[in-house]
């Protein structure tokens, strides 16, 4: 884990500890990686629910509960995807913000979407963030795996109101 990750996720966790707040992660793009992330973080237990690995279209559709006309619309790199699985896996496990990142890690692209193109969306009680992440020529899995869980991070530190921005 990068120096900045561990930064990213210590913050993260002890911006919602001190606020009594939890997190629920559901992650596709990034297989787990947030997650991971995040328990590496000493007292994260205090803030963490849990989180789903949706890799699978049918896991974001039967688990999540992410509406299957929606996938059948955009597929599965789409912002509004990204969102369903935010706000689906904070109900879903009772958490105070819902995270979830989707897109394209390569080598090829998915359903007309380059590697690099992903989503990462943020819900909780005071409303939600979201942001994309650009296609990356060239650049490789793990390199666009991290730029996703960073930006999952990232935004989930400024929604918790520990970065402004």
């Amino acid at each position: 884990m990068s120096g900045s990750t561990g930064t990213l996720a210590e913050r993260l966790v002890g911006r919602l500890a001190a606020d009594g707040r939890t997190l629920a992660v559901a992650e596709s793009l990034t297989g787990g990686a947030v997650l991971d992330a995040l328990v590496a973080v000493p007292g994260a237990s205090a803030v963490l629910r849990g989180g789903v690995v949706a890799y699978a279209p049918e896991v974001k559709i039967g688990v999540l509960g992410v509406p299957a006309e929606l996938i059948a619309r955009h597929g599965t790199v789409h912002p509004d995807v990204a969102w369903e699985m935010a706000s689906r896996v904070r109900v879903l496990l009772g958490a105070d913000l819902g995270v979830a990142t989707t897109g394209v890690a390569g080598p090829d692209p998915v359903g007309g979407h380059l590697p690099g193109e992903a989503y990462v969306a943020v819900v909780g009680p005071a409303g939600e963030r979201l942001m994309s992440l650009p296609a990356s020529a060239g650049a490789d899995r793990a390199t666009i795996r991290a730029r996703a869980r960073d930006l999952a991070l990232t935004l989930a530190l400024r929604h918790a109101g520990d970065l402004v921005g």
